[in-house]
């Protein structure tokens, strides 16, 4: 299967790619909404709440906004590249996380509780504390360092 048919597959099968397919391909999150899908050999993860999907969608958004210093960037002019994307992703949630409880972990298990929590603490997405959520994204290290 070419790129092409693969990506033509992919948006007929999986409708509503997770936001954070990354993160969760990766391991540094799992979520109770998403669903792994195997494409051509290719894993892919799905959202099984449109609620969910809209919510996760804005969050990563201001993510990837409010963390634009700390990738070096300036602007956000379209997709990041797949190391700093996944900076924000896992660096963000990792971030949100030890922001609600002070916990330091390395994977997140449920990032529609975790979304929750920051909203019940909150109230709302636009008033979560980025600057210091971004500080989780400046640290992640998307390769860890090989113990000598």
């Amino acid at each position: 299967m070419d790129e092409r048919e693969f990506k033509k597959a992919y948006a007929e099968f999986n409708e509503q790619p997770c936001r954070f397919y990354k993160a969760i391909l990766r391991g540094c999150a799992r979520c109770s909404r998403s669903r792994k899908v195997f494409i051509a050999e290719r894993e892919a993860v799905a959202c099984h709440s449109p609620g969910g999907h809209e919510r996760c969608g804005a969050f990563v958004d201001k993510l990837r906004h409010s963390a634009l210093f700390a990738l070096r960037l300036t602007q956000l002019d379209g997709p990041l590249p797949h190391g700093k994307e996944m900076k924000v992703e896992c660096g963000g949630l990792l971030g949100l996380k030890s922001v609600l409880d002070g916990a330091e972990t390395e994977a997140i298990p449920d990032i529609h509780a975790l979304i929750d929590a920051g909203l019940n603490r909150w109230g709302d997405l636009d008033a979560f504390p980025y600057s210091r959520i971004a500080q989780s994204v400046v640290h992640y290290q998307v390769r860890r360092p090989k113990s000598p």
